[in-house]
C-alpha cells in the first residue's frame, strides 16, 4: 500500500467522530466525521495544494469530484448526494464531498459494523494508534521504524 493509501485510511481519533442517530425504527447511531475534517486529511496527505474540488449537478444530485496530485497526475474520484432535509443544496454540497472522500478511503472503516461495539469503543485496529501497529506487522517492521519512513513519504509528498 502506497504511504497516501495507509495515510488517507487511517482512522481518526475518537474525539473527531461525531454520531447521529440512524433512519428507521431499528437503525443504529451512525458514526461519522465532518467535511472540515476530511479537508484537514487531505491537506495533511497531499498539501493543500496538492488536492481539489469540483461540483456538478447531474439531475437533482451534486457531484463532487477530489483530485488529488499523485506522483505527477491528478487522479479523480466522485460520488453524489442529494439535497439534505436540514440545509438543502449545502448539505447535498457536504455530503457529496464526504462520499467522494470515502471514494479515497477516508473515513470508509467508520461504515464496518466491527469498528465499534455497542458502546461507540473503536476496535484497536480502528484507532489511529492501532492502525499503525497494524500497518508495521503487515509490513514486518518494527512499529517505530515503519512509522519514521512513513512520516518521511509524507514529507516528501508535500
Amino acid at each position: 500500500m502506497e504511504y497516501y493509501e495507509v495515510a488517507l485510511k487511517k482512522p481518526f481519533k475518537e474525539g473527531e467522530i461525531l454520531w447521529r442517530d440512524g433512519y428507521g425504527k431499528k437503525s443504529k447511531p451512525l458514526a461519522y466525521i465532518t467535511a472540515r475534517t476530511c479537508q484537514t486529511r487531505l491537506d495533511e496527505t497531499f498539501t493543500p495544494a496538492g488536492w481539489q474540488v469540483s461540483y456538478q449537478y447531474l439531475g437533482d444530485r451534486m457531484i463532487c469530484t477530489v483530485s488529488c496530485y499523485i506522483k505527477g497526475n491528478w487522479i479523480s474520484k466522485s460520488d453524489g448526494a442529494g439535497d439534505t432535509d436540514i440545509e438543502g443544496e449545502k448539505g447535498g454540497i457536504s455530503d457529496s464531498f464526504k462520499r467522494a472522500c470515502v471514494a479515497w478511503g477516508i473515513a470508509r472503516y467508520l461504515y464496518y459494523p466491527q469498528s465499534f461495539d455497542a458502546n461507540r469503543k473503536p476496535a484497536e485496529w480502528a484507532t489511529p494508534e492501532g492502525y499503525d501497529k497494524l500497518m508495521a506487522e503487515r509490513n514486518k517492521k518494527d512499529i517505530d521504524k515503519w512509522r519514521k519512513e512513513y512520516e518521511n513519504a509524507l514529507e516528501k509528498q508535500g
